[in-house]
Order: C-alpha cells, then structure tokens, then sequence
C-alpha cells in the first residue's frame, strides 16, 4: 500500500466455512477493495474447474467466504489488492500456501486481467523493507519499476509481471498443501 509516509505491506487472509453463500469482507476496507473482494470471488467461482479446485456444483451456496485485511483501525481502499485477494482466496479454497517471500499489487478484472496500479516504488521499497525477495507487479507497470526503482534495489529482487490471474497463482502459490495450524 502507499501511504502518506511512503509504502508498507498489507497482509490478506482468507477463510472458507459452511454457510449459507455469503461474503464477508472485513479490516476497515473502502468500497473499491471491498469491490476488488467481489471480482475476486467472482473470478474464482467462474473459473473453479480450470483452477482444478474440485468443489462441489454448489460450493458457494453452501459455504462462506470470509476475507480480511488486519490492522481493522487502519482504513484501507483501492483496487490494488486485487491480485492479493484473489491469491488468497485460491490458497484458502486449495490448501496450498502463498510463498512468504512473495510480494505482490495489481487490479484485477472478471476476465483475469492484471491491471496497473500506481505506487509502484513506493510498494516495492516496503516489500524490500520487510525481507520479500520477490515482487509481483502488472505488466503495464513494468516500465515503471524499470525506471523508478533504483538499481541496487532491482539487482536484490525478482520482479514478475503478470498480466493475467493464472500467472499470479502460478508465481505466488507453493506446490504443497498448507499445514493447518491452531
């Protein structure tokens, strides 16, 4: 996220329970994230099959999705973590754990489309900052970080730029399933 004393790093968390269908979206979130939680549900329930999630027919009639952003008195907007969201969701529905050494930022679409977002220094120096070594940013934005982000910084992390949902989750998620801890 940027913010007024420059970038600093959100956390998404997603979780599934039987229910009856319903979103809950919590955290202190703007309307326009809270829409980026909206398409995120939506694209995954459109592409289930193709994620190879193996949900019932009526999953989502029958269970509830809660995502939230800690750090709830801190209010959050935007259409950044769209990609966030998303990945988080798919890793709650598979069981298959994000990378912690991934950071990543972008709008997203019902299609799948990556979109840009703006902030981009400012994002990557706090994924720097907190020790990620990887950061997924939106193909249009690439020309940004190629000339906004110095270069002893680039040469000490990755940068991948998606421009579709499938290359996020390709990049993001690990092949392992998720240990459950309580």
């Amino acid at each position: 996220a940027v913010t007024g004393a420059g970038g600093e790093i959100l956390f998404v968390e997603a979780s599934v329970m039987p229910g009856t269908g319903r979103l809950t979206v919590t955290g202190q979130l703007g309307d326009v994230m809270r829409e980026s939680a909206h398409a995120a549900v939506t694209w995954v329930r459109v592409n289930e099959e193709a994620l190879g999630l193996g949900l019932a027919e009526n999953f989502f009639q029958t269970h509830d999705v809660h995502i939230h952003v800690p750090a709830g008195a801190v209010p959050k907007d935007g259409p950044s973590a769209g990609v966030t969201i998303t990945t988080a969701l798919v890793s709650a529905l598979s069981e298959r754990p994000v990378n912690p050494n991934v950071a990543m930022t972008g709008e997203i679409t019902l299609t799948g489309q990556v979109l840009p977002i703006g902030g981009v220094k400012e994002k990557v120096l706090a994924a720097y900052r907190a020790g990620i070594t990887t950061v997924l940013l939106p193909k249009a934005n690439e020309p940004q970080y190629i000339e906004d982000v110095p270069e002893e910084l680039k040469a000490k992390l990755t940068a991948i730029f998606p421009e579709r949902l499938g290359e996020v989750l390709a990049a993001a998620l690990l092949r392992r399933r998720a240990r459950r801890r309580i």
